[in-house]
């Protein structure tokens, strides 16, 4: 088969993750792992969850969108919003709900669900038109094809453009800000179904509402992203203290502008615990002639989970882990096209096990304050009863458009990866971990990430993100029915 890929090798170490796949296992409560009887058809009698299974959510109707005509799109959502102001419950619009904390549900909602499959590509512009609904994999796989690759996107493949739109998703390629920064414009269905198209030249107070606002302004239906050449990368690899990853993520990008794409990781196990880094990066080959076409790892994803999933309760398999990324990984590693690097599935190494669940954490920590990061990680997670199986880090230039903005200046975005067992104890804990971390972020000027768990406090809600007021103001005027909701406007938003 010849030299192994970096991304093979990756794959092969447990490498993860832009977030984590979905189970169709519905839990109707935390503490047992007896799954729920199928959903019912018929009002109230639904059953709709995410990717934590622990947000069971009876819903009103589930209607799932596979068409590919806008005209019908258009049509069907509006009767829908008719029918849903009429009997006073909310409307919410998604993909494939890989949030964690109810954003893409509300109880008794009108649940809909995109799945579309459609690219217009101009060169000229170097842009692309999707729909909503159509997933990052067929995106990638369409591009390829013409020569092209997304310019940001999240850094697997199983989610929707609009969405990742909507959570202001972000990923490997640097260096750019979040995908939002790469929409050019997007047509968006307003609560009372007035159809318009936003930018940051036309309508740009929605389209910024809409950027990483979780669809409580309107409904994403096209958007306009842009491009840039799919080209051949080598990977590059330095392994430092944990202490000056951050400051020497952003040096070196400084340093080689060429940098495409990067990332860093962290070892994990109980004796090393945060005190090691290493920091990946990617520059252009010299040869870029005869690039092969998109694929994914095959074979090496059955190996890669086993080394994920095999750290649960093994040190050993850490250890051994973490021998893969810094030692085997520079030895192995071969080019390999951009376009290959972000056409992993993450469903392929999602947890198995019903009485587990794989939860994330994300946080965006100033560069100059990375080193307290840690600190506090090494202070905080130990001494929880959470397993925390990897953590990926990655630079986000600063966001000054969206209004519930994550990145007011460049920020290094750590994403971790806990699994969680399915009881009350391990819910209760995991929530006092995450606001011990939040505070503690806070405090050093960072922030959090809101598409998962809903366990920070009313108050860091609002010390995390001080524009959600005027967020808040503006949603209720254009949106006055609140026909737009989910469990975190409920939760944070609605007290405002």
């Amino acid at each position: 088969m010849g030299k192994f890929s970096r991304r093979t090798l990756l794959l092969g170490s447990g490498a993860v993750l832009g977030a984590v796949g979905s189970k169709t296992v519905f839990k109707e409560s935390i503490p047992t792992g007896a799954a729920v009887p199928a959903p019912v058809t018929g009002p109230g009698r639904r059953l709709l969850n995410d990717a934590s299974q622990l947000s069971p959510t009876r819903v009103a109707k589930h209607i799932i969108m596979r068409t590919q005509s806008q005209k019908t799109v258009i049509a069907r959502l509006r009767e829908e919003l008719n029918q849903a102001r009429q009997e006073g419950r909310p409307l919410v619009a998604s993909a494939a709900r890989h949030s964690m904390g109810g954003q893409s549900l509300a109880g008794n909602c009108t649940a809909m669900t995109f799945d579309q499959n459609r690219l217009e590509l101009d060169r000229d512009s170097e842009t692309y038109r999707v729909p909503s609904g159509m997933r990052w994999s067929r995106v990638v796989r369409a591009l390829d094809a013409k020569g092209f690759s997304p310019k940001v996107m999240q850094s697997n493949n199983d989610f929707a453009t609009g969405s990742s739109f909507c959570v202001n998703a972000h990923g490997w390629p640097v260096p750019y800000s979040a995908v939002g920064s790469t929409v050019r414009s997007i047509s968006l269905m307003l609560a009372d179904g007035e159809v318009i198209t936003c930018s940051r030249t036309e309508n740009a107070e929605q389209f910024n509402l809409a950027m990483g606002g979780y669809g409580l302004n309107g409904i994403v239906l096209e958007l306009d992203i842009e491009m840039v050449p799919n080209m051949r990368l080598v990977p590059n690899f330095e392994v430092m203290p944990a202490l000056e990853l951050g400051q020497r993520f952003v040096s070196i990008l400084s340093e080689r502008p060429d940098i495409q794409m990067a990332y860093g990781r962290l070892d994990v196990t109980i004796d090393g615990f945060f005190q090691q880094g290493i920091l990946v990066t990617f520059e252009p080959d010299k040869d870029q002639q005869d690039l092969p076409e998109v694929a994914s790892s095959g074979l090496f994803n059955k190996f890669s989970r086993e080394v994920l999933r095999g750290q649960l309760g093994s040190d050993r398999m850490k250890s051994l882990r973490w021998l893969l990324e810094t030692k085997a990984g520079p030895w192995l590693a071969a080019p390999v096209t951009r376009n290959r690097l972000i056409n992993e599935p993450v469903v392929t190494l999602e947890d198995r096990d019903p009485d587990r669940t794989d939860i994330l954490h994300e946080y965006f920590v100033p560069p100059d304050r990375f080193a307290e990061f840690i600190q506090a990680c090494r202070d905080i997670i130990p001494s929880s009863f959470q397993e925390l199986l990897n953590i990926t880090l990655r630079y986000v230039a600063t966001d000054i458009e969206s209004v519930l903005r994550y990145a007011p200046q460049p920020r290094i975005a750590a994403v971790m990866l806990f699994s969680q067992e399915m009881s009350t104890r391990s819910e209760l804990d995991m929530q006092r971990m995450t606001r011990a971390l939040i505070e503690r972020v806070l405090e050093i000027g960072g922030t959090y990430y809101l598409p998962y768990r809903l366990h920070a406090s009313d108050d860091q809600f609002r010390r995390a993100y001080p524009t959600a007021e005027a967020f808040v103001n503006s949603k209720r005027r254009i949106d006055p029915d609140l026909i737009f909701r989910n469990r975190m406007w409920d939760q944070y938003m609605a007290k405002i």
